[in-house]
């Protein structure tokens, strides 16, 4: 069983500013978030749209989250 559970994207998406992402660039929903030493990442969720366990996972191998972060 994976330890995420479904999320609103905006919670996700504070939890990646707690974690130094910033938005660089923005088209509608898509938004292109930056961390010096990792490549960009494009989070392309509304705000109130849920995001499950599996999304979850695929996120944070590319930005470092962890369950705790949210």
């Amino acid at each position: 069983m994976s330890s995420w559970h479904a999320t609103k994207a905006k919670r996700v998406r504070a939890a990646l500013e707690r974690l130094g992402w910033k938005e660089k660039r923005r088209s509608g929903s898509h938004r292109t978030l930056s961390r010096s030493g990792w490549p960009d990442v494009v989070f392309a969720f509304h705000d109130n749209e849920e995001i499950g366990p599996r999304m979850l996972a695929r996120i944070a191998k590319v930005t470092g989250l962890v369950p705790e972060d949210l």
